[in-house]
């Protein structure tokens, strides 16, 4: 069950429910990973369109790691995601904002 609070977002992927979790860990991260000087240039490309694939599925494995789901960033490659693609991007786009925005605001 996900919580919004938390800032949690669930995802079907081969068949099984996940609940992902942007957690500090999971954010530094992204940081670290993406070539974005910081979140907020991260941010700013989930709010333009102008995201990649790379910007996706670095989010949603951040997400599911900081969810505590032991599936490999190879593994999440070749999942098949409920939706595809596009749900995956909505999925790594509400991730993100539930980080920064308390839910209802």
């Amino acid at each position: 069950m996900t919580n919004p609070w938390r800032g949690d977002v669930a995802l079907v992927i081969d068949d099984e429910t996940h609940v992902m979790r942007l957690t500090l860990g999971a954010l530094a991260e992204l940081e670290d990973g993406l070539e974005a000087g910081s979140l907020l240039e991260l941010v700013q490309r989930f709010e333009s369109n102008s995201f990649t694939s790379r910007d996706v599925l670095a989010l949603l494995g951040a997400g599911l790691r900081g969810g505590r789901c032991d599936l490999s960033s190879e593994d999440l490659l070749h999942a098949r995601i409920e939706g595809g693609p596009m749900a995956a991007a909505r999925a790594a786009a509400e991730l993100l904002a539930r980080a920064f925005v308390v839910p209802g605001a």
